[in-house]
């Protein structure tokens, strides 16, 4: 019997450590750009035209962007990385064409405690940093049109953004309905009420009225399809959803056309054309 009640007390004690350790460690998996050693952004190019800026949070926070204007008349893509990327890769896709020469501008942010940003990542503090983007393109293009890009995570900051302020749609590759389900699928034993950030799109998406396209890889072992699936249905039938070839990263811009097509369909009279675009 005793022999039972240390065996008992010992898993006890090792189940309540892992816990302690996953409450205090989850910030680090969730957000692990933030934590890992990488190359400063001064060392990465950023294509012509597309320039280093700071932007100030509500909260004073200062966070490293990439921005690009857009032609007179024109949209402006605000696009959120994933948790393990930075902004430059999606400066560099949304710098060229089609997007450049349907004349699109483009603001890229890198979250707070990210290279060349200030402060610590939670979901409340990645929300301020997207609120802060559309607020610097509002700035910098008045009156410009924003289109709300996200991949993965970025996804979940691009919905909670446009819940909050006006754009004319999301843009979403490979997006999850929540942090909450996306976690027990990869770690089923992790109580969900540990979790600090739940990320809760397929609540949050469900009051907009904008078009959202969706692009989600079949072979996507990272957020599996039936996540994206279960977030358009939150959405309801303003989502359309492209299921494509592809895993998590190799989806990244495989329906940027289409994407072009879809949300410049308004500003076509008054965006200038590539010929006559002036930056």
């Amino acid at each position: 019997m005793r022999l039972v009640l240390v065996v008992l007390s010992a898993s006890m004690l090792l189940t309540a450590s892992a816990m302690a350790a996953l409450f205090i460690l989850q910030r680090r998996l969730i957000y692990p750009g933030a934590f890992r050693g990488i190359e400063p952004t001064a060392v990465l190019a950023v294509p012509p035209g597309t320039g280093r800026i700071l932007l100030t949070t509500a909260d004073g926070e200062r966070l490293h962007a990439l921005w690009r204007s857009p032609a007179p008349g024109c949209g402006v893509v605000v696009s959120f990385h994933g948790n393990g990327s930075r902004p430059e890769p999606h400066a560099e896709r949304f710098a060229a064409d089609p997007w450049d020469a349907a004349g699109w501008g483009l603001l890229a942010p890198a979250y707070r405690g990210y290279p060349g940003s200030t402060g610590e990542p939670s979901e409340d503090g990645l929300i301020r940093d997207g609120l802060a983007a559309v607020a610097a393109v509002a700035e910098r293009a008045p009156g410009a049109p924003i289109l709300l890009h996200g991949h993965s995570l970025g996804a979940a900051v691009a919905v909670a953004v446009a819940e909050r302020m006006p754009a004319i749609g999301l843009y979403l590759e490979a997006p999850f309905d929540s942090m909450t389900h996306t976690v027990r699928l990869h770690v089923p034993l992790a109580p969900s009420w540990l979790l600090r950030d739940t990320y809760r799109s397929d609540l949050r998406i469900r009051a907009g009225t904008t078009p959202v396209l969706i692009v989600q890889g079949r072979d996507d072992m990272v957020v599996p399809a039936k996540l994206a699936l279960l977030l358009a249905r939150a959405a309801g039938p303003r989502a359309l959803v492209e299921l494509v070839p592809g895993d998590h990263v190799s989806i990244l811009g495989v329906r940027d056309r289409e994407a072009v097509a879809l949300f410049g369909r308004g500003l076509v009279p008054a965006c200038t054309q590539a010929g006559e675009k002036v930056r």
